[in-house]
């Protein structure tokens, strides 16, 4: 990122907040925000104006400015981001300054990494990837496009989360499993053994009740 880069943020709910004090402490420069909700576009969100929506991007903007998506649940950050590659965007990565990076991190497009969070060495973190507040991804960690790591959950070293998964807050998981994609790990439920695709799982140990 260059000094005060400019950045537009889509999305303007609690989640669009916390992701707008993460930009401005990273040194962007937040230009507005942008929303699906007509009734919002002419308002504010604290100083920054509400720009439009998705048409307003077809009108283009300097490109000098770039985007990230601010939009909490994982199947709805999915759908806007695969509606944006044909008008040129191009996505920040935001990372706010107390969080700490180990050596070899990677971190794809979009993806958003919040305060006192701590990603360990070479961790591989896919698109668009939320890991927020106080979150731990420890050595050699992969983590698929789309998912969310809620605050205050920890990964220890080598687990494989899945695509669009959510592993919630105060969540945890032991060394080397695999957590499916799309699947929900519930509030403080600590994984102990692979977890499937598409289902949820709580308790201590994580159990699935769903599929």
């Amino acid at each position: 990122m260059t000094a005060s880069q400019e950045l537009l943020i889509y999305g303007t709910g609690g989640h669009a907040k916390v992701v707008c004090d993460c930009a401005i402490r990273a040194g962007f420069r937040v230009v507005g925000f942008l929303d699906d909700d007509a009734a919002k576009h002419g308002t504010h969100l604290w100083e920054f104006p509400v720009l439009g929506g998705f048409e307003r991007l077809r009108k283009g903007f300097s490109s000098e400015v770039r985007l990230v998506l601010a939009i909490g649940d994982n199947e709805a950050r999915r759908r806007v981001a695969e509606r944006l590659p044909p008008l040129g965007v191009e996505f920040a990565v935001v990372v706010h300054p107390s969080a700490r990076l180990g050596r070899g991190v990677e971190l794809g497009e979009g993806t958003v990494v919040f305060a006192g969070a701590v990603l360990n060495a070479d961790a591989a973190l896919g698109r668009h990837v939320i890991v927020n507040t106080g979150a731990t991804i420890d050595h050699d960690c992969v983590i698929g496009d789309f998912a969310h790591l809620a605050p205050g959950s920890h990964l220890a070293g080598g687990v494989h989360v899945g695509p669009g998964a959510l592993v919630g807050i105060g969540a945890c998981a032991v060394p080397n499993v695999k957590i499916g994609a799309h699947t929900i790990v519930g509030a403080g439920a600590v994984v102990v053994n692979d977890l499937p695709e598409r289902v949820t799982a709580v308790g201590v140990p994580a159990r699935v009740i769903t599929t």
